[in-house]
């Protein structure tokens, strides 16, 4: 069980002592009507509305770390009747010692029976309120504790998800770089410039969870040049996007594998100039970004948007958006169109 926090606990405490006030002014004015002189009835009020505030208090202090459950609210019930005879039993001793006055005795204990009654109901409300506040302060902390731990796990999934992508793409580069260290060692060197140029620009936005559709943008021309450097003049390259989007919000990282996955099956079975195109623009609170390439519906096997790098990119914007609309693929004759929506927070 968890334990709520002292404030709840000094709040409770500061509302008794109110009420025990209400109910001193209360009592004394209802005694006075019944014919007991005032300094008797403040003196009977004060004591009596003490004790009970006393009690309230220890009762709150104990269903702080101890709450019944509903099944044995029946024990709570006989415990409240208890504390109550009780109660009465302390009064009855103290008051006559305080007050000498044979009428007010007799007075006295006439009112037992209302006085327990009336102790019996302060004393239950008083234990159902400390109950209600606590239950729900646990259940708070717990939501909160709940919240946190998912919150953790998702954290790690994502930063899992971001990890599998960059060894993929950085195999890729290196192998295309050691094909071309004799061959072409002009452009070795170009391309290990422009993979340490886009690594370098991947850790200064490794903490940051989204970035401007600008700054997503240049890390992806970096990617795009050492793309061009491995299939030279068969990849060619369009992005379009509307002046508004450009401060738009976007996680960090998001295009790059869409991209990829677009350069590879563009290029999959063709030795002819491929146009991979990227349109990007915002509407209604939603950017979105559409990655076209051509394919040719007759020899591809695998253009169903459903391998690694899309199916990653689909349970990341779950996990940061918990939506399962925001990735969508279709074809177009022989053009596959990917489709990523990015709901905006203006």
């Amino acid at each position: 069980m968890n334990f709520p926090s002292s404030n709840s606990s000094r709040n409770l405490t500061l509302v008794s002592i109110a009420l025990a006030l209400v109910f001193i002014i209360i009592q004394t004015l209802i005694l006075v009507w019944f014919g007991v002189s005032v300094g008797n009835s403040i003196i009977d009020s004060a004591i009596s509305n003490v004790l009970l505030a006393v009690i309230a208090y220890y009762l709150g202090n104990i269903l702080r770390y101890y709450r019944p459950t509903t099944s044995s609210f029946f024990y709570v019930f006989i415990w409240d009747l208890g504390i109550s005879g009780v109660w009465f039993l302390v009064i009855d001793w103290i008051l006559p010692f305080l007050i000498k006055d044979a009428s007010y005795a007799v007075f006295l204990y006439k009112s037992s029976p209302v006085r327990v009654f009336a102790a019996f109901l302060i004393i239950g409300l008083a234990a159902m309120i400390n109950w209600v506040v606590y239950s729900y302060e646990e259940q708070r902390q717990n939501e909160k504790r709940k919240m946190e731990a998912e919150k953790l796990t998702r954290d790690a999934e994502l930063f899992k998800l971001r990890k599998q992508l960059h060894p993929h793409f950085l195999f890729n580069s290196l192998n295309s770089i050691s094909s071309l260290t004799v061959s072409r060692p002009e452009e070795a060197r170009r391309m290990v410039q422009q993979l340490a140029d886009f690594l370098r620009g991947t850790l200064k936005t490794e903490e940051e969870l989204q970035v401007t559709l600008e700054e997503e943008l240049e890390l992806l021309q970096l990617y795009l040049d050492i793309e061009k450097v491995r299939f030279g003049h068969r990849l060619d390259t369009l992005i379009e996007k509307d002046q508004a989007c450009s401060s738009a919000k976007i996680p960090q990282l998001l295009l790059q594998p869409i991209v990829e996955n677009a350069i590879k099956f563009g290029l999959y079975d063709t030795t002819d100039k491929v146009l991979i195109k990227l349109s990007a623009k915002k509407e209604n609170s939603i950017l979105s970004v559409s990655v076209q390439n051509p394919f040719d519906p007759n020899t591809s096997t695998s253009k169903k948007g459903t391998g690694f790098g899309l199916s990653s990119i689909s349970r990341r914007l779950y996990l940061l958006y918990g939506r399962n609309d925001l990735l969508d693929t279709q074809t177009n004759l022989n053009t596959f169109i990917t489709t990523v929506k990015i709901p905006q927070h203006d």
